[in-house]
């Protein structure tokens, strides 16, 4: 398994979709390819319109660094290491939500989910990336 086909990708969003109507909270959900290109995307009813956005940052974020979006954000907080790397690459987003598909040590792409807080929105694509 090296690429994230269409397939794979809607069943990272159907899990993830799962995930999220059991929360009961309205998300928008991006998957990404390994070279950070929408692949598969939805917005449920009532969700922000700003989490479209970040919902895909969220994605390209974790695909960027092949890392979660949550383990970037505590490299990236003031003092840290990392301290301003969300100014970089177009906008990044450092906070939970977004995380890396990978199989065995091949990126294939990543997931990202806003909507929630933190935590839910981290429930949500963890849920999602279990499917690949």
């Amino acid at each position: 398994m090296t690429d994230l086909s269409l397939d794979r990708a809607r069943g990272i969003l159907d899990a993830a979709l799962a995930a999220a109507r059991d929360a009961g909270v309205p998300f928008s959900i991006a998957v990404v390819d390994a070279g950070g290109h929408l692949k598969a995307f939805f917005s449920q009813d009532g969700a922000t319109l700003g989490s479209i956005d970040i919902a895909v940052r969220k994605a390209r974020t974790a695909q960027l660094f092949r890392m979660p979006t949550g383990t970037l954000g505590r490299y990236s907080q003031p003092g840290g290491a990392l301290y301003g790397i969300e100014l970089t690459n177009g906008g990044l987003v450092t906070f939970p939500g977004g995380t890396p598909l990978m199989a065995d040590t091949t990126l294939l792409g990543a997931i990202g989910v806003s909507g929630g807080l933190p935590e839910q929105d981290h429930s949500v694509a963890t849920a999602g990336a279990a499917a690949l």
